[in-house]
């Protein structure tokens, strides 16, 4: 990849750009628990976000996507969001560089293998992979954590999506053979052993576009916020779910609205669940770290009600393959891609049994997926 994209760039800009490379990431579990101040364990994954980038006399960002056949020019006197994912590349120019007025335009290059609307987290890629090359060319000095912050504010304010922090700052953070367990409170993080060699991650695509950029998903965000406005009414030391006690949270059941209720009381068994899950990890307990991802997913179809038919046809014919250890949709839901831990002797025969499985019920074969976690964001040599 990285010797097409050097090609492409001089063929179609007539120069030598710097390269940088951002990966999607997977979430093993702890889900829509990042916005709520809770908990997140993530890994970068082996696809990437590539972007060539050289500097332009002429003020402007040009843009160019081999994979879509597609170029955009954008004037940089006035960086504001646009429709389609170029918004992304805008957002980036416009937190992270300070004066927001660029001495030199810029010609970019964008291309990769994280797949679209899969709940891989492409667009934290490009971010991540976009403002690492930012921070090189004109030496900002910026630190990940800070590139991984403008990319979550790109989201925001250019995208129109309320998004934790979890997928900048596993693109951005990433280490082979490590998991994240990341405190989004604080942004204190460690990294958890993921060293299980006779098993794969698999991640099968329902293939339906998970839009996050919905109203379903912002919706999520604001029914936490109303409960957490709620108990802080009765409890002024709570500032977010992440401050609530189960017990607290049952003894209002009745005076809080229902769907406010169960939206609340996910992210709280959430939390406990990944806490668990990193003890089993470490354990090298993979079986009972599995059961805790089927529990993530009956939480996230039944009070977080951000699953679809495909996704709990999916996990469900999962648990039917003794090669799976544990099954989960993944992402923020609506469609996307459910992450399985699978034997790998048996990875094939699951892949081939799930897609026929599937084709058979819905009529279309889902992309699968065998991952591999991988290094963060890197600049190429």
């Amino acid at each position: 990849m990285e010797k097409q994209i050097r090609r492409q760039f001089q063929q179609y800009f007539g120069k030598d750009a710097l390269i940088s490379a951002a990966p999607g990431r997977v979430n093993l579990i702890g889900e829509h628990t990042d916005y709520n101040e809770g908990f997140v364990l993530p890994a970068a994954i082996d696809r990437n976000i590539y972007t060539g980038i050289a500097s332009n006399t002429d003020r402007t960002l040009n843009i160019y996507a081999e994979q879509y056949q597609e170029k955009f020019t954008f004037p940089l006197d006035d960086v504001h969001p646009v429709k389609g994912w170029p918004t992304y590349l805008l957002g980036m120019i416009y937190f992270l560089i300070p004066s927001k007025h660029l001495p030199l335009g810029m010609d970019v290059i964008v291309s990769g293998d994280v797949p679209v609307g899969a709940g891989m987290s492409s667009s934290a890629a490009l971010c991540s992979a976009f403002g690492l090359a930012l921070n090189e060319i004109f030496r900002l000095g910026l630190s990940r954590m800070e590139i991984a912050l403008a990319g979550q504010q790109t989201e925001h304010q250019f995208a129109n999506l309320n998004c934790g922090i979890m997928d900048q700052f596993a693109s951005l953070h990433g280490k082979t053979g490590q998991v994240m367990k990341l405190d989004c409170r604080n942004l204190e993080f460690e990294y958890i052993p993921f060293d299980f060699p006779d098993y794969c991650i698999v991640l099968v695509n329902t293939m339906v576009s998970h839009a996050l950029a919905s109203s379903a998903y912002n919706e999520r965000r604001s029914q936490c916020e109303e409960g957490v406005s709620f108990l802080h009414k009765l409890y002024p030391e709570i500032h977010s779910l992440r401050d609530v006690k189960m017990e607290q949270l049952d003894r209002h059941k009745t005076e809080i609205n229902p769907f406010v209720f169960k939206r609340c009381l996910f992210v709280l068994e959430e939390n406990q669940r990944l806490l668990e899950s990193c003890d089993f990890l470490e354990a090298g307990n993979l079986k009972a770290f599995g059961k805790l991802m089927y529990a993530s997913h009956e939480g996230l179809s039944r009070d977080y009600e951000v699953s679809c038919a495909e996704s709990d046809f999916l996990v469900n014919a999962a648990r039917t393959f003794p090669e799976v250890k544990g099954a989960r949709q993944m992402g923020g839901g609506f469609g996307g891609c459910i992450i399985t831990l699978v034997e790998k002797e048996g990875a094939d025969a699951f892949i081939k049994g799930i897609r026929e499985q599937y084709e058979k019920r819905f009529g279309k074969t889902p992309d699968c997926f065998i991952m591999q976690i991988a290094e963060g964001a890197h600049l190429l040599p």
